[in-house]
């Protein structure tokens, strides 16, 4: 058979010795299932190998590995000794792109129908995520980075995290992440998060993060699952599923280390609008009882000004009406003095019990008016009472002072510095640290 033929196949198996030469068992399943209907071996001779091989990880961004399928040029050839068997002298990468990005999209498809691929995304975030699971490899680059990333970041902030091994590349990498996930599972209330990392890598290092299986476990998990796999290039399907997806694993601390940030200075601002809260509550009742006393003294004058008016007009119609009786004739002034008499003591009886109803209606007034501020004055004690800090501390808050100052923010502090944090029931000194 001396004509060149192009086959499409699955590597089952390969290895390169050290002459360089490929060496590959090929397969062809049936179209359901698993079940192998065909298999070949399939060389690849040193010569043409390295001209192949850097060629195929370029176009694709894969090692030639095992589970990959390909199309290959090759030659039929039979030995009497060796039997059949089949010389590649070209690839096509294409058809190796285009088939892993069907699978691909099998796999989202099939995730999408059932419902579950948007699941661990839906899930909420803990405000404050310190306890944290790692799936990865402790000899990881990633790993060190990650670690170091979030334990010495500038605000001091604690971070509590557990490492599940895992090998994060390669035929084993499923199965190991998988059973990491179940351990995990088994321990759910101790975390908030979990974290899957890796250091970076080709991008076949990647495959083991496009599993059906790998994925469906990913999406249904009770914990968020942040990932930070070491890509720039290419979403994975893990990433896909995964609550969050961050490119790198310092980029996962620095997201972990943010949030706590942004909830320190939400947290921040809560104090200080407290502070500001009780401070004016506690100097706007002083204020407003200047002022309803301003505004008592000023009613109180008006009034007395008024009755003092009517009292000097009573007066000059008194004199005047005794000034005319005086002058009328004196043959009748025995009677004119008796009616002046009797007049002058009518008008003195009536002004008397004027001035007295005028007594009582200024003691109803200023009894009114006091008992009306003495009202207002118990509502903004219960109101600053509300307000009072004690109150506040009963309630599970603190305050933590620098001397007799508030502390608002951690740079307000430095290490050894002495501080106190006042509670309900007493206060406590502290060092920074």
């Amino acid at each position: 058979m001396p004509q060149l033929y192009w086959v499409v196949a699955e590597i089952n198996e390969i290895h390169v010795n050290s002459a360089g030469h490929c060496f590959m068992e090929l397969i062809e399943k049936a179209q359901q299932g698993e079940q192998i209907i065909a298999k070949a071996r399939a060389n690849i001779w040193a010569y043409h190998f390295r001209m192949l091989r850097p060629y195929f990880e370029t176009m694709t961004g894969q090692r030639l590995t095992a589970g990959l399928k390909v199309m290959l040029q090759v030659s039929v050839e039979f030995h009497e000794a060796y039997g059949l068997s089949l010389q590649a002298t070209d690839i096509n990468p294409a058809y190796t792109v285009g088939d892993l990005a069907l699978q691909r999209q099998a796999i989202i498809q099939k995730l999408t129908d059932e419902g579950v691929i948007d699941m661990n995304r839906e899930l909420e975030l803990t405000v404050v995520p310190q306890r944290i699971a790692v799936i990865s490899s402790e000899s990881a680059a990633g790993y060190g980075d990650f670690i170091d990333q979030l334990h010495h970041n500038p605000s001091g902030y604690a971070f509590h995290h557990t490492l599940f091994q895992s090998v994060m590349q390669g035929n084993e990498a499923e199965a190991t992440i998988i059973h990491a996930l179940e351990q995990i599972f088994d321990r759910e209330e101790e975390f908030d998060v979990v974290v899957m990392i890796r250091g970076g890598g080709s991008q076949s290092d990647l495959n083991c993060f496009n599993s059906y299986a790998l994925a469906c476990c990913m999406s249904q998990f009770p914990l968020p699952i942040i990932t930070g796999i070491g890509h720039d290039r290419d979403e994975t399907i893990a990433d896909r599923v995964a609550h969050t997806a961050l490119k790198t694993p310092t980029a996962v601390a620095e997201y972990l280390v943010n949030r706590l940030s942004s909830f320190d200075n939400y947290l921040g601002e809560l104090a200080q609008r407290l502070a500001e809260t009780v401070a004016y509550s506690l100097e706007a009742p002083e204020d407003m009882l200047q002022q309803q006393s301003l505004r008592l003294q000023v009613l109180l004058r008006s009034f007395l000004h008024e009755q003092d008016k009517k009292l000097q007009a009573y007066r000059f119609s008194l004199l005047h009406g005794s000034s005319i009786l005086l002058s009328q004739k004196r043959f009748e002034q025995v009677r004119l003095s008796s009616s002046v008499s009797a007049t002058g003591t009518s008008a003195i009886q009536k002004n008397s019990a004027q001035m007295t109803n005028l007594q009582q209606q200024f003691a109803r007034t200023i009894g009114d008016v006091l008992s009306n501020k003495q009202n207002q004055i118990k509502w903004l004690d219960y109101k600053l009472e509300l307000l009072n800090p004690v109150n506040l501390l009963q309630r599970g808050y603190s305050i933590t002072l620098s001397g007799k100052k508030i502390v608002r923010s951690v740079s307000d502090l430095k290490k050894g510095q002495q501080i106190e944090t006042v509670l309900s029931d007493g206060k406590v000194e502290s060092v920074v640290k």
